[in-house]
């Protein structure tokens, strides 16, 4: 009963959460008021709070903040050497530095590196860190432009991107991360700036035990829908995840904003009903993951009996948590943008692995990351009613705006960009000589593992699969680059959908509108998810973890 009595908790306290973080978050996207400290931010940026922007506009603002931001960390890297607090460590080499700059701005977190025999405490802190908290503020930006496209007729703005990152981040990921990360050292996580301190174990040896700004770092990490570890096993580490009560508050905090965020939708475009069928999908499709990946881990294998496995396959799972609470973290991260790991996902029997795997490919709308799921989902959404609209010969319409060619080439662009990235860097890295002496298995699980680096990359969840030696100067460039475009190309299109839809006026409701609130369009749209991502990418799974299964 433990298991089920821990996943009835998460989704309470997710239902808690849902309607106020969503009314306070649309609240602060709407509130014609500024606080002294974000006046004094815009001074110094030297933009204008109350000037909005074409999608054009907001769409070059996030990518030069952006790219500033990556610059700034490659050279922080680069020069750690001779930074305080860098425990002694040499710069990081440039092609590390340029993959981790990117997977940091990006909100992915790809780690090719141990973080505490490669990163000082001022790199974690002032680089890594801060990174966390902006890459998440940049998602929920564009989720929230989107969501004005739809709730204004015959505009031409969708917001002010410096206004929308700046409340996000004051408002929303500081103050809670700060409480958070009390919390999490009242529960034993460390934070401090000793470094490394020897200590006598119990046998009489010597070892050196490494400390840093754990807790606070961790908080974001998981709030911001990030996860990067501050070491290199991450929330496996007993200094991140020090017990189960903070084992299962890390997964609600990965799933809080992703989930609210529909509830922030469907407060802004005056229509709660909206928020709930978007929620519900996200919801469904989640807890199906947790509870298929659970099966697959908890099942005999073939040719044992029921009795002969008990606890199921441990193999690579935390060992203080279980298999249940191991699959649940591993469905739940790999279902927003999160990456962060308590257990070992290439050590998943080939079913039970093919599940983080296939969450990702659904490209991380269930929930989804902090923004980033809203706006794919909306996206998902749009192409869910042209197609209802074509089984009856309508123009489809989407909360009063009609969806015409313009808008659909977007989606169909923005749907086949990130899988095309994919599949693309999967196939070079399985022809070349030189990528394949990296992957450590051969046959389908090889495949496996270098089409999981791809996906998670490309869609910026930042989870290994293990078994893969990543870090060489072809996979840290490759991912870099399919981290960059698979981010800022998602974003872009997302940004042009929305500068198209504004512009439309509404169009009232009649006899032939199909509704958006009802249990067949959640049905729809889940469908449309589902079909979608099995056609896309069915060939590479059967070729992978589906292969590997009836292998086995």
């Amino acid at each position: 009963m433990a298991p089920w009595l821990q996943l009835g908790v998460l989704v309470l306290l997710l239902v808690l959460a849902y309607r106020p973080l969503g009314d306070f978050m649309a609240h602060t996207y709407t509130s014609p008021d500024h606080l002294r400290i974000e006046r004094f931010l815009y001074r110094l940026v030297g933009v204008d709070p109350d000037a909005e922007q074409r999608w054009t506009g907001y769409a070059i603002a996030l990518v030069a903040f952006s790219g500033v931001c990556i610059l700034f960390l490659y050279v922080m890297q680069r020069a750690q050497g001779v930074l305080p607090m860098s425990l002694g460590f040499h710069g990081v080499q440039p092609a590390l530095a340029f993959n981790t700059a990117i997977s940091f701005t990006t909100n992915t977190n790809w780690q090719a590196y141990a973080g505490e025999s490669t990163m000082g405490n001022l790199v974690q802190m002032s680089g890594l860190a801060v990174q966390n908290f902006v890459s998440a503020a940049v998602g929920m930006a564009v989720a929230v432009a989107l969501i004005r496209a739809f709730a204004r007729k015959n505009a031409d703005t969708i917001g002010n991107f410096w206004t929308d990152l700046v409340r996000t981040c004051v408002r929303i990921l500081v103050p809670i991360s700060a409480v958070v990360a009390l919390l999490f050292v009242s529960q034993g996580m460390i934070q401090n700036l000793h470094g490394f301190q020897q200590v006598t174990t119990l046998g009489g040896a010597h070892q050196m035990i490494p400390g840093g700004p754990v807790a606070s770092q961790e908080a974001i990490k998981e709030f911001g829908t990030n996860g990067g570890g501050f070491f290199n096993a991450n929330s496996a580490h007993p200094f991140e995840n020090p017990n189960a009560f903070t084992n299962l508050f890390e997964i609600f905090l990965l799933l809080v904003i992703p989930f609210a965020l529909t509830g922030t939708f469907g407060k802004m475009i005056g229509n709660r009903k909206q928020g709930y069928v978007l929620a519900l999908v996200m919801a469904s499709l989640w807890l199906g993951s947790a509870l298929v990946a659970w099966h697959f881990e908890t099942a005999p294998p073939a040719g044992t009996t029921a009795a002969a496995v008990t606890g199921g396959n441990m193999t690579g799972k935390e060992v203080r948590f279980g298999v249940p609470a191991s699959t649940l973290f591993a469905a739940s991260t790999t279902d927003t943008s999160t990456g962060a790991v308590i257990a070992s996902h290439d050590s998943f029997t080939p079913l039970g692995g093919a599940v983080p795997l296939v969450n990702i490919m659904l490209s991380e709308v269930t929930p989804g990351g902090t923004g980033s799921g809203l706006y794919g989902m909306l996206v998902i959404a749009v192409l869910a009613v042209f197609i209802a609209g074509l089984m009856v010969g309508r123009t489809p319409e989407y909360l009063g705006k009609k969806i015409e060619p313009r808008e659909m080439k977007l989606v169909a662009l923005y749907i086949l960009l990130t899988p095309s990235l994919v599949l693309l860097f999967t196939g070079i890295a399985i022809v070349l000589p030189s990528s394949r002496a990296s992957i450590l298995n051969a046959g389908p699980h090889g495949l496996t593992e270098v089409l999981y680096a791809f996906t998670s990359g490309t869609n910026n969840n930042g989870s290994a699969f293990a078994g893969l030696s990543a870090n060489t100067t072809f996979f840290n460039t490759t991912l870099g680059l399919a981290m960059f475009f698979g981010r800022f190309g998602s974003m872009v299109l997302a940004l042009a959908l929305a500068g198209a839809l504004v512009r439309k006026q509404h169009v009232p409701e009649s006899a032939g509108t199909f509704p958006t609130t009802t249990p067949l369009f959640g049905g729809l749209l889940g469908g449309v998810l589902l079909i979608v991502t099995g056609l896309t990418y069915f060939p590479a799974l059967s070729l992978g973890p589906l292969a590997e299964g009836f292998l086995k």
